[in-house]
């Protein structure tokens, strides 16, 4: 029998199409051997006949633009094609495809977000029992193949459905932006398609949702048929307003022994979807259940709130367990030591099982009462008194833990991270300590663990305890996640950028990680000195040799949960600030991977070149005497010594960083009465340091440091402007200009991996610093960008209005690294009287001295309005329109100060969340505003 593909596209010179694919004819997703088309100008159409076997059978197929200028090929966006074909039904099989061009708003529409919560269609099965089958298989990207890779391009593909039989035509149209309550038909000209009766309308199947399809033989073939989709109403019985735009057309058609199948693209709405969401994490929720800090449990109170206020989207921090230390250090969510694992700390104790034992059981009544009176969650209290009572449950509930079927399950699909996990945490309690380079030897590399850690071992319990707990966390996770899902929410999970240096992922595979480096932020608004996360950078090189599994395992595991993504600092996967391991601060960093200047080349542009000057801290007296003021000779004596030409060096002991932060870390041991003293002096002393103009890259090799204009060492320059300028012309086209194209392609190939091992939504922090190529590509990549009005992406604009912010985006009043709106307004009066007259147009009006309620309803009504896709809003900043509910005090719902970096975090909501749900003096108004704007289903 013969198949026809073809499918309309115009080229430029140098430019050809093919068809690839599963049958042998097709290449056997071969590159090198897919079949090419052939272009009919008279049409504009692309076309190939293809003989098949005369036998029953499907094949799968994507499309591919090769291009002889550059070399380069364009696979087309999303999963593969796939037709089912039968010659005792139809000898002749026509195939009308268009090209699903990548980079275009609706193809996110095809993410887990749309497809799984907000337009799931009724009677869908819970998606994490297919996600659970799923989870230890690495997912493929589309990508474009090298002419001998044998890959298929997706990893997923089309259902093949029943082969058509001749005279029949067959529509087909991914759209899943549908309500649940309606379904897609199809209206024509053809009295088969109801002659435009809406009444008559053929209505289509969603069986392989988001694909819609129906099949139908034409009353009049041997004409044209116009026709267009529309929405159904099944409990009207008639079709809704029709897709906008031209008719769509069937062309005549004389042979009646052919089986046509349109595979249409893009149902024609009339404006794009945008949705509203709220931020908070978890650990804040506020419920009556809890014991003192959020409980996975509490989402679903957070989902009624949602539904009750027309939000569509719960965006939540990071919950991987960061018990490193048990101590409060362990709040800060981003040091995860598994990026797998759960935070014991969301746990439900009451989800588990009953206390048996009265006396306990009267105990946790007690401490639920003492927690959760408290405004601020007090971490260590809580996490003793939950791994108290988890011990009891265990030791309770150990039998019928073991005999669960769905722990087996469970075991079975996750031991390759649970093990480890286990493992690690068992022995860090045993020697106290996570730094795993301080066990003993036979512990420092991990070796036989599903041996230490079996059922038989004579100590199983203390690693059993630890399969326990992740067991139940996931079970009370997915149940939130079902129930989020099923009341049409989507659930926004957080991938923090790095991973903690004493954790499983660095004892398990330290190949994958620099570990004598770290990674941080260069200067921003959030710290004038950079940022220090202290986490090892990435060694990509290393990764790509497996195709990036780990990462595809980690999206994989996210996925379980969430149906879309914040990834942490996007921009490090272009390039990740890195400091060297003696650095405490970030301004002696550097970006990674980059392009260093040689000696010879700053010698050629400056004029001269001198180690000394330009690479070591330059220090003298007057810098000492403004920065220690009355205490500068002190200082000198005891950390400096004199150099020549006054010249003043640190001593070897405090030369760096890190060792200064040993010493004064000693002497608050020694003096706590002088804490407050010896990190004043500390300040001081790093400041020293950083007193440099390059940094040293090795092999002669050097980056400008950044800031470099804002230190003494560049104000002590020659006073020649002529001079300065040089050193500016230099940093300028460093930063700005020299790496644009690099970092380019850094991104275009370690982000692909990321965002097609997935069907989730994927959103960028994209703020600080940013190149100018990272917005192309991540339009190009359909990965949604982040738009904060007291951060805009251009330096130049003190403001950026929502308004700009382009349809791939998130609006957004405050993140959680920043003071709240109400907090903001009253830290510097000026700023906040430029904003109320520039941004919320009241010229020459005092803004007041307090963010009012009506204020804050203006900056949410502003935001709602965006056209980006979504408006989501930290909870602190949506309570800001409501003054009786609000918090009285707007500084205590900071959840994060990046300038301290041993910031305590312990937000949380000041109102039980069952009281949110039920204020409807608040609820409803909030509804109207979303309503109002247009951001619905």
């Amino acid at each position: 029998m013969t198949i026809r593909f073809s499918l309309p596209y115009r080229t430029v010179f140098g430019q050809r199409l093919a068809v690839c694919g599963s049958r042998p004819e097709l290449g056997g997703w071969q590159l090198a051997s897919a079949a090419p088309l052939h272009y009919d100008e008279a049409t504009t159409c692309w076309s190939l006949d293809l003989e098949v076997p005369d036998a029953a059978g499907s094949l799968s197929y994507k499309y591919v633009l090769l291009d002889a200028n550059t070399g380069a090929q364009h696979w087309e966006h999303g999963p593969n094609r796939a037709v089912a074909y039968d010659p005792a039904r139809a000898q002749r099989l026509r195939l009308a495809d268009y090209w699903r061009a990548p980079a275009q708003p609706e193809n996110e529409l095809l993410t887990a977000a749309f497809t799984k919560a907000l337009f799931r269609r009724p009677g869908a099965p819970a998606p994490t029992e297919a996600l659970a089958a799923k989870t230890k298989k690495a997912t493929k990207a589309p990508k474009a193949a090298k002419a001998t890779e044998a890959a298929e391009p997706a990893s997923t593909s089309q259902p093949a459905g029943t082969p058509p039989a001749a005279g029949e035509t067959v529509f087909q149209l991914v759209a899943p932006r549908v309500d649940p309550h309606l379904s897609l038909c199809i209206l024509g000209s053809d009295p088969a398609l109801g002659a435009w009766d809406n009444t008559k309308a053929l209505v289509l199947t969603d069986a392989a949702y988001p694909t819609w399809s129906g099949r139908i033989k034409l009353q009049s073939p041997g004409e044209d048929c116009h026709y267009k989709y529309a929405m159904w109403d099944p409990a009207a019985g008639h079709a809704l307003d029709m897709e906008g735009g031209d008719n769509r057309v069937v062309p005549a058609n004389q042979d009646r022994t052919a089986a046509r199948v349109f595979n249409d693209e893009g149902y024609r709405y009339p404006d794009a979807w945008r949705g509203a969401g709220v931020a908070l994490p978890v650990f804040a929720m506020r419920s009556g259940q809890g014991l003192g800090v959020g409980e996975f449990s509490d989402l679903k109170l957070l989902t009624d709130w949602a539904v009750k206020t027309g939000l569509q989207l719960i965006q939540i921090l990071p919950i991987n367990d960061t018990t490193a230390t048990h101590t409060w250090v362990d709040s800060y969510p981003y040091a995860a030591i598994s990026v797998f694992a759960l935070h014991p700390q969301f746990i439900h104790l009451e989800g588990i099982a009953a206390l048996k034992d009265k006396k306990a059981a009267k105990e946790l009544a007690q401490l639920k009462q003492e927690l959760n009176a408290k405004d601020f969650v007090d971490y260590e209290p809580v996490m003793n008194a939950k791994w108290k009572f988890l011990k009891l449950l265990y030791k309770q509930e150990k039998q019928n833990f073991l005999a669960d079927a769905g722990y087996r399950a469970f075991y079975a699909s996750q031991a390759e991270w649970l093990v480890p996990y286990a493992a690690f945490s068992a022995l860090r309690d045993r020697f106290g300590t996570a730094d795993f380079q301080q066990w003993p030897e036979e512990f420092r590399t991990p070796q036989n663990l599903e041996a230490l850690t079996a059922e038989t071992a004579p100590d199983y319990d203390e690693y059993g305890l630890f399969f326990f707990v992740q067991y139940h966390l996931d079970k009370q996770l997915l149940a939130a996640v079902d129930y989020a899902r099923a009341h049409g929410v989507v659930l926004k999970g957080d991938l923090p950028i790095g991973i903690y240096r004493h954790s499983v992922d660095a004892w398990t595979q330290p190949e994958l990680y620099h570990m004598d480096r770290q990674a941080g932020a260069p200067p921003d608004d959030f710290s004038t000195t950079g940022q220090n996360w202290r986490f090892p950078t990435y060694n990509w090189e290393r990764m790509a040799q497996d195709d990036y599994k780990w990462w595809k395992q980690r999206m994989g595991h996210l996925a379980r949960y969430f149906d879309t993504l914040r990834i942490d600092h996007i921009l490090g996967f272009f390039r990740i600030w890195e400091m060297p391991i003696e650095s405490v601060e970030g301004l002696l960093g550097h970006f990674s991977p980059a392009l260093p200047l040689h000696r010879h080349e700053i010698e050629r542009r400056l004029g001269w070149f001198d180690y000394s000057r330009l690479c070591e801290p330059y220090i003298r007296w007057h810098m000492l005497q403004d920065i220690f003021q009355g205490e500068a000779q002190n200082v000198f004596d005891e950390y400096m010594y004199d150099a020549s030409y006054g010249r003043i060096h640190l001593k070897e002991n405090v030369d760096d960083q890190r060792k200064i932060e040993a010493y004064i870390a000693q002497k608050i041991a020694d003096y706590p009465e002088h804490t407050e003293y010896f990190q004043w002096l500390q300040t001081g002393l790093f400041k020293l340091v950083n007193e440099v103009l390059f940094v040293p890259a090795g092999n002669d090799f050097y980056h400008p440091r950044i800031t470099l204009n804002k230190s003494y060492s560049f104000r002590e320059l020659d006073s020649d402007e002529d001079r300065r300028r040089l050193y500016d012309d230099i940093y300028i086209d460093f930063f700005f200009r020299r790496h644009e194209e690099f970092w380019r392609q850094q991104g275009l190939v370690k982000l692909p991996p990321v965002r097609y091992a997935t069907d989730m939504l994927i959103c960028g922090e994209d703020l600080g610093m940013v190149p100018a190529s990272v917005p192309g590509v991540m339009k190009e990549l359909g990965i949604l960008g982040l738009h904060i009005q007291r951060m805009p992406s251009d330096p130049a604009t003190e403001f950026g209005h929502p308004d700009a912010a382009p349809y791939l985006n998130v609006v957004t009043t405050s993140s959680h690294d920043m003071s709240t709106v109400r907090g903001w307004w009253e830290e510097d009066r000026v700023r906040t009287q430029r904003f109320f007259e520039t941004m919320l147009g009241h010229w020459r009006e005092v803004a007041p001295f307090y963010c009012e309620p009506w204020v804050a309803r203006e900056i949410l009504v502003q935001h709602l309005h965006s056209p980006a896709m979504w408006a989501i809003f930290p909870l602190q900043d949506l309570l800001a329109i409501d003054g009786h509910l609000r918090r009285a005090n707007p500084h205590d719902e900071q959840i994060n100060v990046p300038s301290n970096p041993t910031h305590f975090w312990k937000y949380r909501l000041h109102l039980p969340l069952e009281e949110l749900v039920d204020a409807v003096g608040f609820n409803e108004p909030l509804r109207a505003l979303v309503a109002t704007s247009g951001r619905k289903k």
